[in-house]
């Protein structure tokens, strides 16, 4: 069981999210709504850690290189007041490549590429694109970020979606199809205190 008091956030939404385009690891910034989104969630996390002062001494937030997480990463550490030290990019935290397939909608990949989108439809987990990564493939970094943290401490991870489904799985072991299926929406913060997993 995975001991440590972690956040986990969803980047604010992009052009390419309001768009309904795959993005992968193609390096879209924020939209003026992502930003927004972005705010509200550090406003929400903030009034949480100010009711359970005991969590927030040492808190570190830690982002996916990508602009869309790392611009997340920093309105959120303002407004929360973090010092530069406490912020960190983690390679291990990047979305999962959808290859070819970034900045095509999901129109456009049922019309280009019909036996691969069947293919994702059976198996999203193991899914792999041409050119990109499988949501398994993200499993292996997000574990290896995991166990390799300090026991005790609290963390805010800064992520995409895949990423965020991958670590529900591994919290709270579901099945892996399951877990791909949780929809999790960019003006939300989730809350995991070492023991279950709840929406703030």
């Amino acid at each position: 069981m995975i001991k440590n008091t972690f956040y986990l956030v969803r980047h604010g939404q992009t052009r390419w999210n309001e768009e309904g385009r795959f993005q992968g690891r193609s390096d879209i910034p924020l939209s003026p709504e992502g930003r927004r989104q972005a705010l509200g969630n550090a406003r929400r996390l903030r009034a949480h850690l100010e009711a359970d002062p005991a969590v927030a001494p040492g808190i570190e937030i830690l982002s996916s290189p990508l602009a869309r997480c790392t611009e997340t990463m920093r309105v959120m550490a303002d407004e929360l007041g973090l010092p530069e030290t406490a912020r960190r990019i983690d390679p291990r935290l990047i979305e999962a490549g959808f290859g070819r397939w970034e900045g095509l909608t999901t129109h456009d990949v049922k019309a280009r590429f019909p036996e691969e989108r069947r293919l994702r439809k059976a198996d999203r987990w193991r899914f792999t694109p041409q050119g990109g990564t499988s949501h398994e493939q993200t499993a292996a970094d997000m574990r290896s970020l995991v166990e390799g943290l300090p026991v005790g401490r609290g963390f805010i991870f800064v992520s995409h979606s895949g990423n965020l489904r991958v670590m529900f799985a591994m919290l709270q072991r579901l099945d892996e199809a399951e877990a791909m299926r949780i929809p999790v929406p960019h003006d939300r913060v989730f809350a995991w205190d070492g023991e279950r997993l709840q929406a703030i």
